[in-house]
């Protein structure tokens, strides 16, 4: 009986350590968290902790062609929106965390 019990004891030592090892991490993630020009990946801005800054939120507008942007603000869903012009109209634009840019 004692032999069983050192011998069960063995090999919980052994494959304990294994059962603790992290997965590996995805190579690539399901929500990425900025997208490039092309790829907007949501009909409406999406929620989350924004680290654009005015300026590069107004830059990341005018890089998807709009010009005269204004009155750019972080609500507190963290979605920068202001007022932009394209192809001639003024609209309200938004930008969220992953760089989604929304025009309405």
């Amino acid at each position: 009986m004692r032999r069983t019990m050192i011998g069960m004891t063995f090999v919980t030592l052994l494959v304990t350590p294994a059962l603790a090892q992290n997965p590996p991490a995805q190579s690539e993630p399901g929500n990425r968290a900025f997208n490039s020009r092309d790829q907007n990946n949501a009909n409406n801005p999406v929620a989350g902790a924004n680290s654009f800054t005015e300026g590069q939120a107004k830059s990341r507008l005018e890089s998807n062609g709009y010009t005269n942007v204004s009155n750019l603000t972080k609500d507190d869903q963290g979605v920068w929106r202001g007022k932009a012009q394209k192809d001639g109209k003024t609209m309200d634009v938004s930008l969220d965390f992953q760089g989604n840019v929304i025009a309405r």
